[in-house]
């Protein structure tokens, strides 16, 4: 399946095989999406299908493997489905037949420990409604009810589309600033792009794309320029720029360009504060400085592209980090949502990237093993302003607060 390239809202629909999941989507879909059979275990692989919910906008909903699938195929559906917990910004639990055991309490521990809010649907009501004494086990086990629903007849349907909009967190479809809490009015912001072999043909890459966007959004004045140009357009831009904002491979010149006075950041540090897991970036940032001989780093990629052979995730960061360390360090790259080759406890960090291309629910499920072993996570622009020591200036932006950028090295 596509590998999280979607930043609208992910639903995911889970239960036990033949339980009507995929009728399900194809209900509130309205059209056939979802292959159905009277058959357990017609869907294998989790399954993704756009839809329209009115006051949350376009969604992804799931389709996923039942969670009781048995054998060692069986096993590695689950497993898939499972990992869709890392994705979805809200689930569905679906029972039917008045079953509620073990499966779905495991499940409903699972939502909760990926703080995923979720409902209850008990399908096939056509054949058998829902018992009070299901409903007083939800009510004492997890503090919940659930809603009747019939694929069937469509039954439950707007109720359930209406929960939904109600239920889901507004942070995983309302559009938040990128930059414009740090400008006003009028101001005009510097955007500094490199043209180089990494940039695509004929385009810009996202993040450039959706900064010249959100300065606009923000009625404000975005002027782009690359590296080279920087010198001389400082000494003739009037007004001089409220913030700048570089391709963190050229953090080192732009930093010489722009004036200390005026605030500077990446591309890469404005998605970290935008959709990533900023404040344990900030934490996990400074042990770049505390690395030793052996130590094995994971770096995230978010998409999968072609490799140049000057690639900044494969190639430059772990040149300038082992550069910086003067350490003998092991790195891996891993890209989109695909599993580890280790163990996270072999790792000494793991350093992602902006993560266009992914929602904020995707890139802290994605971390989250290493946070929780207590293993120290940065992002690719964080990690290079560090290493090149303009790390305090390249996050002050958004911290307001500018120490002395050297204090750490």
């Amino acid at each position: 399946m596509a590998k999280g390239k979607e930043s609208k809202p992910h639903i995911g629909i889970f239960g036990r095989r033949n339980y009507g999941k995929s009728s399900l989507i194809n209900s509130l879909a309205g059209q056939e999406i979802a292959i159905v059979s009277d058959y357990a275990g017609t869907t294998t692989d989790p399954v993704k299908k756009t839809m329209e919910i009115t006051g949350v906008g376009p969604v992804i909903l799931i389709d996923t493997a039942g969670i009781d699938d048995t054998g060692e195929l069986g096993k590695k559906r689950v497993g898939k489905s499972r990992s869709m917990l890392k994705q979805i910004d809200f689930g569905i639990l679906v029972i039917t037949g008045n079953q509620f055991d073990n499966e779905e309490l495991k499940l409903a521990e699972d939502f909760a420990e990926h703080n995923i809010p979720y409902l209850i649907v008990h399908n096939k009501s056509d054949i058998q409604k829902l018992s009070t004494e299901t409903q007083d086990k939800l009510k004492t086990r997890l503090g919940k009810t659930a809603l009747e629903f019939s694929a069937i007849n469509n039954e439950g349907r707007e109720e359930l589309i209406r929960l939904i909009r109600n239920q889901m967190p507004e942070s995983a479809y309302k559009s938040r600033n990128l930059l414009g809490d740090l400008l006003t009015y009028g101001d005009l912001v510097l955007l500094i792009t490199p043209i180089d072999i990494e940039a695509p043909e004929g385009r810009m890459i996202l993040p450039q794309v959706q900064a010249i966007r959100d300065i606009l959004d923000n009625d404000c004045t975005a002027v782009v320029v690359k590296e080279r140009e920087v010198d001389s357009l400082m000494r003739k831009l009037s007004p001089e720029p409220a913030l700048a904002v570089t391709d963190s491979q050229v953090f080192l010149k732009a930093s010489a360009s722009v004036p200390a006075h005026i605030p500077l950041t990446s591309f890469s540090i404005m998605l970290a504060r935008y959709k990533g897991d900023f404040d344990n970036y900030l934490k996990g940032t400074p042990h770049l400085s505390r690395l030793k001989d052996g130590d094995r780093l994971l770096i995230l990629e978010s998409c999968t592209h072609h490799v140049s052979c000057d690639d900044i995730g494969r190639v430059k960061i772990p040149r300038w980090i082992s550069n910086f360390t003067g350490k003998k360090l092991e790195y891996d790259v891993v890209n989109g949502l695909n599993d580890l080759p280790r163990d996270i406890h072999d790792y000494a960090m793991v350093i992602q990237c902006g993560g266009c291309v992914l929602t904020q629910k995707q890139i802290v499920g994605r971390l989250k093993p290493a946070v929780d072993a207590g293993i120290p996570v940065t992002n690719y622009g964080m990690a290079i302003a560090y290493i090149h020591g303009i790390y305090d200036r390249a996050v002050a932006p958004f911290t307001g607060q500018q120490t002395d950028s050297l204090d750490y090295l």
